[in-house]
Order: C-alpha cells, then structure tokens, then sequence
C-alpha cells in the first residue's frame, strides 16, 4: 500500500516541546539540571503506560470501533487474532460460512508463512487477512524504531505475498505499543486498528464469560475481537472461541445487526 502521511498526535507534540524546553532550559540555567531530566523522564514513564492501554488514541490513530456510516448500516466489526492455527481456523471459517458472516483475521506472518493453505482458506472464504506482526513477539512494546519496522515490514510482505493483496490494518501484539510505531505504520500505509471490547478467550476459559463480554452493551458499530490462534480450552478441552462463536453470531442477529470484515472501512 502507499506510504500515508505521517502527524504526530498532540500529545506526541507536546512532548517534543517538553524536551525542547528541558534543553533550553539546562542551557540557560545549567544547576536546573535535576528539574529537567525529572520532567523528561517523567514524560517518558507517561508515554510509556499510555502505550499499555491498548484502546488508546494518545498516540495516534487507532481504529476502536466502525466508522459512523457503518454503524448505521447496523454492522459491528469482527476480528481473529493470532492465527492461523491448522486447528481452529478452519472450525471458525466453517462457523463463520453457516452463518454468511465475514472477518478480519489478523494474523502473525511467521505462523502465516508455515500454514499458506490456511492464508489461502481465508481469502477464498471471503474474509480478510491482517497484519499482526512477525513473531508476535512478547517485547513489542520495548523495541526500537528499527526492529518495529522489521516485525511490520516483514510481516508485511510475508502476508501480501500469501493473501495476494496487502494488509490494510495493523494490531501490535496484546494491543501494545510505543510512540514509534505510529510512524512506522504510516511508512506501509497501514491504520493501527484495536477493539470495541474483547472476550479473553485466549486466556479464559469459561465460555460463558468470554461470550458476556463481548455482547454487554452490544451497539451498532462495535468491533470484536476473538482468537482463532492461542485459543484457551474449556473443560471439555474444546477451543473456547469454537463454542463461543456461533451464541455469538446468534446474539449479533437477534439484535437486527451484521457482523463484518474491516473490508467495509473506506480509507483515509
């Protein structure tokens, strides 16, 4: 895709001026030093807990529900994550099918580039297939401007070249980021995109509460995340998401909406 323009958030803005001012100010008054480099380290600790709230628009873009004009038309996204997984994968394609109901899987491109049957499953299915970096690594939020570029950019071209079309959307692993990234992405013209509300199925293992999550409050717009790799199992050793899928679509229905793929989002 395009290289996108890259704006630095206010915040980000804000930021900048910080140092600026710190330098200007050790410069004219060098015993001021202390002040300084608390104000600057203090911006960096706060810049640091804004990237663990992965709901975040502080630091740039991030896409956490559907755009307005969908929200009207009655539909909420609906995203895997993790994946792909020889296992689960083709049980949600086969969900999602019995339901006429599309997705947006993003996935990790080191996993993508060892299952390309299942990459080429979920384009023939109709869905969509998203970057959700490399190796998903568990750091993503410490590295450097260089490495970010390497986890996106190569999970980039892993995934184009697999789904035959470039990822349009980007998630970090866990939703978990650094100021860094937001240019990075702009440079691969991809969108940062999270969720409306997530179910924890890659951790919970009680289906009942993973599906309560997810539908509290449902709206027209929201956007859902699940995970159809790294899926937890219930007592029954069943991929929680498997049992939680199709009570969900049930839900999305009953309440006169359509679940989605982020393919209905217009670009910038």
């Amino acid at each position: 895709m395009a290289e996108r323009r890259w704006t630095p958030s206010p915040l980000l803005h804000a930021s900048a001026a910080l140092h600026v001012a710190a330098l200007a100010g050790v410069s004219a008054l060098p015993a001021a030093w202390p002040w300084a480099l608390g104000a600057v380290a203090g911006n960096h600790a706060l810049l640091g807990a804004i990237g663990l709230w992965p709901r975040s628009s502080l630091l740039g873009p991030n896409l956490r529900r559907l755009p307005a004009d969908n929200a009207r038309r009655g539909q909420v996204g609906l995203c895997f994550d993790d994946g792909p997984d020889p296992e689960v994968t083709p049980a949600v394609l086969d969900l999602l099918d019995r339901a006429n109901t599309k997705a947006s899987f993003f996935c990790i491109a080191d996993r993508a580039a060892r299952q390309p049957a299942l990459i080429d499953a979920i384009v023939r299915h109709g869905h969509t297939v998203e970057n959700h970096s490399w190796h998903h690594s568990h750091r993503f939020a410490a590295l450097g401007i260089r490495a970010i570029r390497r986890e996106v950019g190569e999970a980039q071209r892993i995934l184009t070249d697999l789904a035959g079309r470039p990822p349009r959307f980007f998630k970090p692993p866990a939703g978990l980021r650094n100021p860094l990234l937001d240019p990075v992405l702009a440079s691969f013209g991809l969108r940062l995109a999270t969720w409306t509300r997530r179910g924890y199925d890659a951790v919970r293992r009680d289906p009942a509460r993973v599906e309560r999550r997810l539908v509290r409050n449902l709206a027209p717009g929201d956007l859902l995340m699940l995970h159809d790799g790294s899926a937890a199992r219930g007592e029954d050793g069943r991929p929680v998401v498997l049992t939680v899928l199709p009570r969900l679509l049930d839900t999305v229905a009953a309440h006169g909406l359509t679940a989605v793929s982020l393919e209905v989002v217009a670009d910038d």
